[in-house]
């Protein structure tokens, strides 16, 4: 039965599904179904009781995948035909469609899993974190209208940290690349096809990052533009990337981070590898999953060699079958420096000179980890 999906909805386990989707991933927030039943004998379809908004939990087998509510369904009927689709989110996706509302609309001295927790709270949605819960904000202010998802997706970017949800309905901040599974992909064993991209229209050979006061009433002054700079060796004819970073005081150091991880980015974002394997599980017989990190042998691909296997990070996954394909898991693959954050972007407090040595960094709005 781990190939077997189920569908509770009102009570009910509904399985024999003919066409599977579940789809997850690192940056994909709800996570999202969509399943189709064909009626063999009359009256079957009919059986399958559920409608819009109900509640519903998709295990496959016994691992729950997605916990949630059923968006639409779709009844078809033609010549001694009847098929019936469900397609469902995530709860979170009461914090993508949905207002963020707070009193006052600000709210102070909150680190992001605060915030998330806050906000999400409104809607049913419990927020975890692994690790770090992000640095404290000063103040973060709301717009009227912005989504729930936006201010919590721009607390956690501020706060270096990844945010997506969980099997269980809510959200989670983590970092990448914590779990490694127990198996990987290998070309002439588990892959089905594969399919990967290099791409080199993002990428550039230099990348300069400068640093200027937005202080226009500073009088002391920072001695001018500071210059931090990156360069992609695989770039050949010149292309030259300039861009201005928003911390000012930093000094130099800060500015060469950002200009290696925004070089660092799009270098792993060049290449993806799309894969289908023929598996919803890993060696160990656990499901695949976001964020997981997985050995790549797929030397036909120009990704590594047999015995020297690359490692790639798991952006998203779709769990399938159809009567053509059967049961199968397509991966979206990334080296990890793809999801790597980028730096903070540190500001000292208002004010007219830099802080003290010694005293603590601040952020802009977001005062460092006490």
């Amino acid at each position: 039965m781990e190939d077997e999906l189920f569908l509770t909805v009102n009570g009910q386990a509904i399985s024999g599904w003919t066409h599977i989707r579940v789809s997850r991933g690192i940056e994909r927030c709800p996570s999202d179904f969509d399943i189709g039943f064909t009626e063999q004998f009359p009256g079957e379809a009919a059986a399958v009781i559920a409608k819009p908004g109900d509640p519903c939990v998709v295990k496959l087998a016994s691992d729950v995948v997605l916990t949630g509510y059923v968006d639409r369904l779709n009844i078809n009927l033609d010549n001694g035909a009847h098929t019936l689709a469900m397609v469902g989110r995530s709860k979170c996706a009461d914090v993508v469609d949905c207002s963020a509302e707070w009193p006052g609309f600000q709210i102070v001295n909150c680190n992001a899993l605060a915030i998330a927790t806050k906000l999400a709270g409104r809607y049913g949605i419990k927020v975890t974190a692994t690790g770090q819960k992000g640095p404290v904000l000063d103040q973060i202010n709301l717009l009227h209208g912005e989504r729930v998802w936006d201010v919590i997706e721009r607390a956690c970017r501020w706060s270096a940290l990844l945010v997506y949800d969980q099997p269980d309905g809510n959200l989670l901040l983590t970092n990448a690349g914590t779990v490694r599974a127990a198996s990987g992909v290998r070309q002439g064993d588990n892959v089905q096809s594969s399919a990967v991209t290099f791409a080199h229209d993002q990428r550039f050979s230099n990348y300069r990052c400068f640093q200027q006061s937005v202080e226009v009433m500073n009088d002391v002054g920072n001695g001018g533009n500071l210059v931090g700079t990156a360069e992609d060796p695989e770039i050949m004819r010149p292309r030259l990337l300039e861009f201005i970073t928003e911390a000012p005081h930093l000094g130099r150091d800060f500015n060469q981070r950002r200009a290696t991880w925004e070089m660092n980015r799009r270098m792993a974002r060049s290449t993806v590898l799309q894969v289908t394997v023929d598996s919803w599980r890993d060696s160990d017989g656990r499901l695949w999953e976001p964020n997981t990190l997985v050995p790549v042998e797929m030397p036909g691909s120009k990704l590594g060699d047999i015995g020297a296997p690359v490692e790639m990070i798991v952006a998203a996954v779709s769990y399938q079958r159809d009567p053509t394909a059967g049961t199968t898991a397509h991966l979206t693959l990334m080296p990890p420096k793809a999801f790597d954050p980028m730096p903070v972007l540190q500001f000292n407090k208002f004010g007219d000179v830099a802080p003290a040595p010694g005293s603590p960094p601040f952020l802009w709005g977001i005062e460092s980890q006490r």
